[in-house]
Order: C-alpha cells, then structure tokens, then sequence
C-alpha cells in the first residue's frame, strides 16, 4: 500500500484530535460507570469498523482485510494487558476516580513507544528477510510459554516493578502519597515525583513488553507500516474504557491465555511460512481471509469455553459451600432428638 507524506499527516493529526477529544471529556476525576465505559467502547469500535471501510473503499479488499485481522489480533492480545494493569493498579494503590486519568495517559506514552517499535521493525524487515524466521520462532516460543503459565495457574501473581522504573523513582524520588492528578510537586525543597506518575510511567513503560509479543504478531499478518500502526493505535485507545467495562469479567476469562497462545503459535507458523516462500521454497502460504477466520474463530470458542467453564467453578464453589451447612444442621437436628 502506498502511502503519502500526506496521509502519515492526515491520519497522525486526526488520532491527536481524536486523543484530545477522549482527554477533554474524562478531563474531571470521576468513577467511571459501565454505562459510561460501554458507550465508548462502541464509540473506538465503530472507529476502527470505520477507517477499515475506508481502507477497503479506497485501496481494496488486501488493505483492509489486513486492518481488520490487525486490528482483532492486537485488541485480544490488548484485552491480556488488562490482567498486568489490574495488578498495578492494585500494586499503587490508586484511587477509582483517578484510574482513568492513569489509563489515558498510560496509553499515550504505550503508544508513542510503539510507534518507535514499529518503524524499527520495517526497516529491520525490509533490509533483512530472515527476520521473519526470528519474528515466527519467537512468537511460537511465545505460544508454548503462554500455555505453560497458564497452566501453572499463579494466583498470587504481583506486579514487580521494572529496572528502568526502579532506576526513574531513585533518580527523582517519590512523594509518599497521592496528591489530585498532579504529577510532581515541591517536597522539603526538592521537586519529586507522585504516585500518579509513577503509575502511568508503570503502564506505558509495561507494555512494552507486550509490544515484543503484538509487534512480531502484527507483522506476520501484515509488512506494511501504515497498517501495523493505525491498527495498534485504535486498538490502544480503547483500552481505557475496555478496562472499566470487563473489569469484574476478566477473572472469568480462563482459557484467554491459551486463546492467545493459538492465535500466536498460527501467526508464528504463518511468518516461518512467508520466510520460506521469500527464500523460493514453494510452499503455500496463509491468506488474509483464512488469518482473520482462524483468529475470530479462536476467540469466539475461548469466550464461550471460558464463560462456560466460570459458571462451572462458581455453581461448584457455591455447592461446597452449602455442603457445611447442610451438615452442621443434620447434626444440631439428630442432637435435639
């Protein structure tokens, strides 16, 4: 696909416009609703549905097909990230009226390191082809270790704070509490960090980390640059809201990990595939069409396994616990006999 000056212009100005917009309207602290949170949602969704209809209007069925498969793979992979947020949210203790504010600008910083991510990984791709042997292994990699953790079940599981966090707090220091949305303030004569701060540098600086999963993944259903980043874009800046909207459903989402882990391990075989068939091994190659039928169909089988397997374990709890009960009245009942 190719794409102007101009429209690197174009479509950067309007997400800044868009960021603004989100950024003016959760400008106050406040607990977000459900309510709240499902509109918008909806309001970053059909966005995205939007600008893929004009890829497909404007350059084709390719372009956009790629969007979309982008588009899923990386809000799935997003969807993940939000277990990682509720521990540090939970790590630094923020209040409920600021986690938004900690959200959005979070996100701001992911995604401006993404960005970075991204331009390095075209040019690394478009000077050296066997890349994507390392992008597909890595990723296949990345399939079993998800499996693997997921089966180990951690539920104690904390957030560990970062070297390059660790190393920010000792530079600047830390003020012991929070203090409104303000991001540094004057204590005993030294100007040092809040909480505040320190949370959002946590998200932004934590997802990179994802990005080394997302990025590799993304490239495997698409080299173009332009997609690759507007696909992550409108796959981040929904994250805010998705966050407040399955927060209480996450915990029920139990095979996501191994959702992920399929959707990584195909995509990983799809970029070995494409590496071979650059070298002229005649081999055959993974569609678009086939990408995004495989992705949204692993994702629909998760969601209906996990949710099914959640009410299992719950209407399991709930018998155990009526089980003491029951008992501890049969045998108060045989004693006044």
């Amino acid at each position: 696909m190719d794409v102007s000056v101009t429209l690197w212009v174009l479509t950067i100005v309007g997400l800044a416009a868009l960021i603004a917009v989100d950024f003016f309207i959760g400008r106050k602290p406040h607990d977000v609703s459900i309510k709240e949170a499902g509109i918008w949602t909806v309001v970053w969704i059909v966005l995205a549905a939007l600008f893929g209809l004009g890829l497909l209007l404007f350059s084709g069925g390719q372009p956009a097909g790629e969007f979309f498969a982008g588009f899923i793979t990386e809000k799935s992979l997003s969807v993940d990230n939000l277990f990682v947020f509720v521990l540090i949210m939970a790590k630094f203790a923020v209040p409920t009226q600021y986690q938004q504010r900690v959200l959005l600008i979070g996100v701001l910083i992911a995604l401006v390191l993404r960005a970075i991510f991204i331009a390095a990984g075209a040019a690394i791709l478009a000077s050296f082809a066997w890349v994507f042997y390392i992008f597909g292994a890595f990723l296949i990699y990345t399939a079993w270790k998800l499996i693997q953790e997921a089966r180990a079940d951690d539920e104690d599981e904390e957030f560990e704070e970062n070297r390059l966090l660790k190393a920010v707090e000792r530079r600047f220091g830390v003020a012991d509490r929070y203090h409104g949305t303000k991001l540094w303030i004057q204590q005993n004569g030294k100007r040092v960090m809040t909480p505040m701060l320190v949370v959002m540098l946590a998200i932004g600086t934590t997802d990179v980390l994802f990005a080394l999963d997302s990025i590799p993944a993304i490239f495997g259903l698409t080299q173009d640059p332009y997609i690759v980043f507007t696909a992550n874009a409108f796959a981040l800046m929904g994250l805010r809201q998705l966050y407040f909207l399955i927060g209480g459903l996450l915990r029920k989402l139990v095979h996501l990990s191994y959702g992920l882990s399929v959707i990584l391990g195909f995509i990983g075989v799809k970029l070995v595939l494409h590496a071979l068939h650059e070298s002229g091994v005649h081999v055959p190659e993974i569609s678009i069409p086939v990408s995004l039928g495989v992705i949204c169909g692993v994702l629909v089988i998760t969601t209906i396994t996990s949710l099914m397997a959640s009410k299992k374990q719950e209407a399991a709890e709930a018998q155990q616990a009526e089980g003491p009960q029951k008992g501890e009245g049969t045998q108060k009942d045989s004693i006044d006999v």
